[in-house]
Formats: C-alpha cells, sequence, structure tokens
C-alpha cells in the first residue's frame, strides 16, 4: 500500500490483493490513513486482483470511519471484475466509485 497526499485529498493504492491474507495489515494503514489526512480519501484499486468478504469489509469500515472524521472514501480504478463484486453486492450503491473519464463522457 502506497499513500500519497495533495490539496483538498488524499490517495491510497492498494495492492493486487484484498482478502483475508491481507486485510490485518492493511486495516489499520487505512485507519491511520483516514485519521492522519482531510479531504476525500481516494483509494486506488487499479493494481486489484483479489477481492473477498474480508477486503469488502475493511472498504466498508474505512468508508464508516471516514465519515465520522468528515471524509469522504472515494473508490478510484476499480477493475471490471471487482465492480462486479461491488454489484452483485450492492456496495456501489454504499461506497463512492470513481467513474473513469471515458465512461463520463
Amino acid at each position: 500500500m502506497r499513500s500519497r497526499m495533495s490539496p483538498g485529498s488524499q490517495e491510497v493504492r492498494v495492492g493486487s490483493r484484498l482478502d483475508v491474507g491481507t486485510v490485518a495489515m492493511l486495516r489499520p494503514r487505512l485507519h491511520e490513513a483516514v485519521e492522519s489526512g482531510d479531504g476525500d480519501m481516494i483509494v486506488d484499486l487499479s493494481d486489484l486482483e483479489m477481492i473477498d468478504s474480508a477486503g469488502l469489509g475493511v472498504l466498508v469500515g474505512t468508508h464508516r470511519r471516514a465519515l465520522r472524521a468528515g471524509r469522504r472514501l472515494v473508490l478510484r480504478g476499480v477493475p471490471p471484475r471487482v465492480m462486479r463484486v461491488l454489484a452483485i453486492t450492492r456496495l456501489h450503491r454504499v461506497l463512492r466509485v470513481e467513474l473513469p473519464v471515458a465512461a463520463v463522457a
């Protein structure tokens, strides 16, 4: 996980897996990022290949923590496979997903 701050937002890039094997390491880093920044917290999922229910739980928990901190969690670069999982679980209605510029045009 890599983090980058810019005016009005903070970007965190997640690796290739967000599952039961990685959430124990990733959860505290995401929570720390929420607490240490301001503005939108952008989670870049463009490298994500695998997500399971534990990974979804971390995203929902981070979303809730961000709301309590007066921030907004935004998912960027969501791969189609992961977007299908978000749609099936209806989390695309809860979590803010940034659409690619080509999809908006």
